[in-house]
């Protein structure tokens, strides 16, 4: 499915059952696409997780609920899909600014909060610097710690400033070392979907296996072949990589006519070099398949 069409699908299927205790992986379903690309993209287009959406959109339609006066706080809970009215009036503080009680009577004071309407004007996708290459299947070796969607932005960086400062100071074991000497552990960082967590994915800060063995607290993952679009970033890390993966849902993803993604991973390949330069090289690599 389309991009953009595939966004606006999801968006009325959230509609259709806010009422319902739908998942991520479920609104992934119905537009047939991998639960972490749909999650990666929607968070990148409308600034919300698929998670915060459905909240907040029945955190407004349970404030039209408190303004009506119909049905206890109680009744509202279970409605809205809280497990007590203690942790429903506290979601409800938190989003609307005020508590139920204090709503009753002022429309004035409701947060509103409408359906995401995607609208996206296409400003030179065509132009981003990439290509478009198969790679046979490879083994990778490194560091893996889940993420959440919500939450990846701000604490994958922090994951790597962990990371380096090991490297760095010698915190690490001598074979752990070793391995990440010979094997380049740092010139890949590996997002890779799990179909067990709803809400999160596994990053891997890794680099390509050269069979020794695997020290304690490491891990190995091989990565199938695929074709994979190579999407060139230039400038300081993490916001170069991060202003070119926007760039790709935004401008290259929406109507592309040859491409649609193929697996639920991205990696992202590091040159070696000083990353907070203004030239510093770096890549987003992208699995595709031809429409």
């Amino acid at each position: 499915m389309e991009w953009i069409g595939a966004l606006k699908v999801a968006i009325k299927y959230m509609e259709k059952h806010l009422l319902e205790n739908i998942n991520a992986d479920e609104v992934a379903d119905s537009v047939y696409m991998s639960p972490f690309y749909l999650q990666k993209g929607f968070k990148i287009m409308t600034g919300y997780s698929i998670g915060e959406y459905i909240r907040c959109r029945r955190l407004y339609m349970a404030a039209l609920d408190v303004l009506a006066d119909k049905e206890k706080i109680i009744e509202l809970a279970y409605k809205y899909g809280y497990d007590t009215p203690e942790s429903f009036t506290k979601a409800f503080s938190r989003f609307q600014g005020v508590s139920p009680k204090q709503i009753k009577g002022d429309a004035k004071k409701i947060r509103t909060f409408l359906p995401l309407k995607i609208n996206v004007s296409i400003k030179g996708g065509n132009d981003m610097d990439y290509v478009v290459e198969k790679m046979n299947k490879m083994k990778v070796i490194g560091y893996e710690r889940d993420f959440s969607y919500e939450a990846a932005y701000q604490e994958i960086p922090k994951f790597w400033s962990e990371f380096c400062d090991s490297c760095t100071n010698g915190k690490d074991s001598e074979d752990k070392q070793k391995a990440i000497e010979e094997c380049s552990i740092g010139e890949f960082g590996i997002c890779i979907e799990d179909d067990d967590k709803q809400n999160g994915f596994h990053y891997m800060i890794a680099g390509k296996y050269n069979g020794i063995n695997v020290p304690e607290g490491m891990k190995l993952y091989e990565i199938p072949t695929l074709e994979w679009a190579k999407f060139k970033c230039t400038g300081p890390m993490p916001g170069a990589l991060q202003s070119v993966n926007t760039q790709i849902f935004k401008e290259w993803l929406p109507g592309n006519p040859d491409y649609e993604i193929a697996a639920g991973m991205n990696i992202e390949w590091y040159s070696k070099g000083n990353s907070n330069s203004f030239d510093y090289e770096s890549e987003i690599w992208i699995p595709v398949k031809k429409k």
